[in-house]
């Protein structure tokens, strides 16, 4: 029974607390059983504090023997947090030597704040690259991390740490930031669920260097794993200045509703990503998952929106090259010897851009939002592939041999980032070489509750595999 608790859906382990057939400290153990066992191979936390997750789960365990004491659904379930979000007590080094390894580490994010009074057990902090700029996972700081589906593939990235401990039960549940696909590209690539949610549903803080394209959201094994999350951490906090109202939305509620007689688009495209650079098998599986909505009784059209030859990849490469150039002032030229030089040249690359460039992508940006929310307004959801491939190599800062610099290698996942709409990723299939592909599924803005609708009715008939490693406990 403990074996099989780490790779327990939350959902269903919540049940056992409740029924007293397993507990938060047995389930804590087990979590961090597993962590012995791979985290040597994955190398998926940059920090573990085994003390203090046993503490918090007698603490849970406790609450739970009194009977209807427990904080929220979620108390006593192991979870990760990913090291750029700030958590009290544990080092938040954002993937770099050139940040304070002594701290203070004396404050807690919204969202980390939020699973703490929750009552989750906080096992420890998973890697990043630095300052989350890349799409794969490795840094000068921690190494490479690896994808659980085959050693020496990278789980993707900025939240890779995350998802390839989450894939092999090295916790139940995870956090992870996304600021132009970091929840989502991982996620797909690492084989799990992510949910990128509506811009400031869960609140950020400290503000971004990358200010509205950053997101925060669940990264789970199941589709209600992730709403019972979003039930915990999407309530407002005053810290962030894009705050959203407390909408009382229940996650939970309407999820298994289906998807019978929604109007979806399906844009194998999304009307601007060049046909040749989606692999075969990415655009065969994503087409085979959009089937099986038309079997659950969607409408499906195949339609794309059309942004008129502007290019989310340029507009977003603008935004996030300027803003790293802006907190790369913040460093001194000895602190920038110790970054990154991808980083680093990603700043400079920033720094010359030029007003004019900077203000157009910003208009760009405003274009295509609109753009999206008039397209949005004629369907309910929109189905496009994740990524347009798999995983590749550790130690590569991209796809296609690029230098990371240029974030155009994720073209589906950065469009919603410009655009501040939910967008999720959900396992649809593996390639000729047993690695996941991702299947995105986007609806409008504070739509993320009917996302995970959709997401959860897929999932009803296609359920979410484990990679091999998973079983080898």
């Amino acid at each position: 029974m403990t074996a099989d608790l780490a790779m327990m859906p939350a959902h269903e382990l919540v049940k056992l607390f409740k029924t007293r057939k397993a507990s938060p400290v047995e389930a804590t153990k087990a979590a961090l059983a597993r962590i012995d066992a791979f985290n040597g191979q994955l190398n998926a936390f940059q920090h573990l504090d085994p003390d203090t997750a046993m503490r918090q789960a007698r603490a849970s365990e406790k609450r739970w023997k009194k009977g209807g004491k427990r904080l929220s659904d979620i108390d006593g379930v192991p979870i990760t947090i990913k090291d750029m979000v700030l958590t009290k007590g544990m080092p938040t080094r954002m993937g770099s030597l050139a940040t304070d390894p002594d701290g203070p580490f004396n404050v807690d994010a919204p969202v980390a704040q939020r699973l703490r009074e929750a009552g989750t057990v906080l096992l420890g902090k998973t890697t990043s690259p630095e300052y989350g700029w890349k799409g794969v996972t490795d840094s000068k700081l921690y190494g490479a991390t690896h994808n659980p589906w085959k050693i020496g593939r990278t789980p993707g990235g900025s939240s890779g740490g995350g998802t390839a401990a989450e894939a092999v039960g090295m916790g139940n549940l995870a956090i992870g930031t996304d600021g132009a696909g970091s929840v989502r590209i991982p996620c797909s690539f690492s084989g799990i669920f992510g949910l990128k949610p509506t811009q400031a549903r869960v609140p950020l803080w400290p503000v971004s260097a990358q200010g509205t394209l950053s997101h925060i959201g669940p990264m789970t094994r199941t589709v209600r794993d992730a709403a019972m999350m979003m039930n915990v951490i999407a309530r407002p906090d005053p810290r962030d200045p894009y705050g959203r109202p407390d909408d009382a939305e229940d996650y939970l509620k309407g999820l298994d509703k289906g998807v019978k007689g929604l109007r979806i688009a399906y844009s194998p495209h999304l009307g601007f990503v060049e046909r040749e650079k989606i692999d075969r098998d990415v655009a065969v599986a994503v087409e085979q998952a959009v089937k099986v909505f038309k079997t659950l009784g969607a409408k499906i059209v195949e339609d794309s929106p059309d942004f008129m030859g502007m290019d989310p990849r340029k507009v977003l490469n603008a935004h996030w090259q300027s803003n790293v150039a802006v907190l790369l002032n913040n460093f001194s030229p000895e602190k920038r010897e110790l970054m990154d030089p991808g980083l680093v040249k990603a700043a400079e690359y920033g720094a010359n851009l030029g007003q004019e460039a900077v203000v157009t992508a910003i208009h760009q940006r405003q274009t295509i939002s609109a753009i999206m929310n008039q397209f949005m307004a004629k369907y309910d959801l929109l189905l496009t592939p994740t990524m347009p491939m798999t995983a590749f190599a550790v130690n590569e800062n991209a796809a296609w041999g690029g230098d990371g610099v240029d974030i155009g290698w994720t073209p589906f996942t950065l469009t919603f980032n410009l655009t501040r709409q939910p967008a999720a990723t959900i396992p649809c299939g593996l390639d000729r070489e047993g690695m996941p592909i991702g299947l995105q599924i986007v609806s409008g803005h504070a739509k993320d509750a009917l996302v995970l609708r959709a997401a959860a009715a897929y999932e009803s008939v296609r359920p979410i595999p484990a990679p091999p490693m998973a079983h080898q406990i």
